[in-house]
C-alpha cells in the first residue's frame, strides 16, 4: 500500500541555513511569510531521506561516479513521464542547473558576443549571461491582456537573431516566472527559426513534470528529430523533489561535438566529481518517488485553485496557470508604482515575494509568489494580502 503524505504540515525551516527564511541575511524584517524563492516546503519522499540515511550510516563519503543504476533511475522517469529516454552516453552531470548555463555561455560564445533570452524571465539568465562578459539580447514575451498569457514574437526573436549575431538561446520551458507550458508549434517555431541560423538551444526543463491539466510538456527535441544537433536539454530533480540543496543537474547533449565543448569547459572549470548525497538522492528521487510526486502535484493543483478563487474577488489577476509553481501576480490595479508595492507588500501585508523587475523591466507591476506551501501558509498570506488591499483600496 502506498503512503498518504500530510502536506499540511507546517515544517520549521528557521535557524537551519534556509535561504527562503534568512531574514537577516537578505534584509528583511522577521515575520513575513517568505514566498520568492522557487524551492518548497514540503519534506522530501521518504525514499530520498532514506537514501541520505543509508549514506550517514555507511560513514565513508569518498569521491563518486555514478553507477548504470543511476542512469537507469533517471532515464526510466523521463521515458515513462515524458515519452523521452536519454541515451547514457548523452550525460553531462552538473552541481545545478546556474553552473550549467555559465558552462554553455562560455562553452559556445565569446566575450563581447550576445546570449537571447525571452523576458520576462529566470533572473540568473541575465546575470549569469553579464558576469560572464557577454552581452544580453532580449526578445520579450507579449502579453495578451485579455487570454492573460505570454506569447513568443518570433519576428522579433528571428531579428533580434539576425541583428546581433546570436549564437547561443537560453530556453525556459516551461516558462519561470510567467508560468507558459510551450506548446508544439511555438517550440516548433523557435527550433526552426534557431536551425536556420545556426543558434545552439539551451533548454533548461527543470520545471517540466509541473504541468497542470489540459497542458503537456514536450521536452524540446522531441519535436524534430534535428534539433538534438543543436540543443543541451537542462534537468534536474531539484524542482520536483524538492532538494535543489542537493547540487545536481542532468543535461542530456546528444550531439557528440556539442557535448565535448560543453564537457571541455566544465573540465576547466576545476568540477569533476559530482556530490555523492546528489547522485544517490536523485537515483531514488527518479526511481521510487513518483507516489510522494504524484501527491505533490496534486497538492499544488489545489493550492493553485485556492490562489485562483482568491484573486476573482481582489484588484489582481494573474496569467492562467499552465506549469510551475511559482505564480505570476499582476499588481498593476492597484495602482501603486512598483517601487512603493515593495513597501506595501512588506509593511502592509507582510508578504516576501520576488520582485517582478528582477525578471527584466516588462516585469513591473508583477511579482513572483511561491505556493510551494502547505495549504494553511497560502490561506494566512492571502489573508494578509486581502487585509492589505482592503486598507490600500479604501
Amino acid at each position: 500500500m502506498q503512503k498518504t503524505y500530510n502536506f499540511d504540515e507546517y515544517v520549521e525551516r528557521r535557524g537551519t541555513g534556509a535561504v527562503k527564511y534568512d531574514f537577516s541575511v537578505m534584509g528583511k524584517p522577521e515575520g513575513l511569510i517568505p514566498m520568492w524563492i522557487a524551492d518548497m516546503d514540503f519534506r522530501a519522499a521518504d525514499e530520498v531521506s532514506m537514501a541520505i540515511r543509508g549514506l550517514a550510516d555507511h560513514g565513508v563519503y569518498g569521491y563518486t561516479e555514478p553507477l548504470g543504476v543511476y542512469y537507469e533511475a533517471v532515464s526510466g522517469w523521463f521515458e515513462r513521464r515524458l515519452g523521452y529516454r536519454p541515451k547514457k552516453e548523452w550525460f553531462v552531470i552538473t552541481p545545478g542547473m546556474v553552473f550549467a548555463i555559465a558552462m554553455a555561455i562560455r562553452a559556445y560564445t565569446s566575450e563581447g558576443e550576445g546570449v537571447l533570452i525571452q523576458s520576462p524571465v529566470y533572473p540568473p539568465f541575465r546575470k549569469t549571461i553579464r558576469d560572464n562578459g557577454r552581452i544580453v539580447v532580449d526578445s520579450q514575451l507579449v502579453y495578451d491582456e485579455d487570454e492573460r498569457r505570454y506569447k513568443p514574437d518570433f519576428g522579433d526573436f528571428e531579428r533580434k537573431i539576425i541583428e546581433n549575431g546570436v549564437r547561443l538561446f537560453l530556453l525556459c520551458s516551461p516558462h519561470n516566472p510567467v508560468m507558459r507550458v510551450w506548446t508544439p508549434a511555438e517550440l516548433l517555431e523557435v527550433g526552426r527559426i534557431c536551425q536556420k541560423h545556426n543558434v545552439i538551444v539551451f533548454s533548461d526543463e527543470i520545471h517540466c513534470d509541473f504541468v497542470y491539466p489540459r497542458h503537456t510538456h514536450h521536452v524540446f527535441t522531441t519535436l524534430d528529430e534535428a534539433f538534438a544537433k543543436f540543443t543541451l536539454v537542462a534537468t534536474a530533480p531539484s524542482k520536483t523533489f524538492n532538494i535543489a540543496g542537493l547540487q545536481i543537474s542532468n543535461i542530456f547533449i546528444a550531439e557528440e561535438g556539442l557535448r565535448r565543448r560543453f564537457s571541455l569547459e566544465i573540465a576547466k572549470s576545476g568540477f569533476s566529481h559530482p556530490g555523492m548525497p546528489g547522485v544517490l538522492a536523485c537515483m531514488a528521487a527518479y526511481k521510487s518517488g513518483e507516489n510522494w510526486f504524484e501527491q505533490i502535484l496534486q497538492y499544488l493543483t489545489g493550492n493553485v485553485a485556492v490562489l485562483e478563487a482568491f484573486l476573482e474577488r481582489m484588484p489582481i489577476s494573474m496569467p492562467k496557470p499552465e506549469g510551475s509553481f511559482v505564480m505570476w501576480l499582476d499588481l498593476r490595479a492597484l495602482g501603486l508604482p512598483h517601487e512603493e508595492l515593495d513597501e506595501f507588500l512588506i509593511k502592509k501585508a507582510g508578504l516576501w515575494l520576488s520582485s517582478g523587475t528582477a525578471f527584466g523591466e516588462q516585469g513591473r507591476g508583477f511579482w513572483r509568489m511561491n505556493i510551494g506551501c502547505s495549504r494553511p501558509t497560502l490561506e494566512a498570506a492571502l489573508a494578509r494580502l486581502e487585509k492589505a488591499v482592503s486598507t490600500q483600496c479604501l
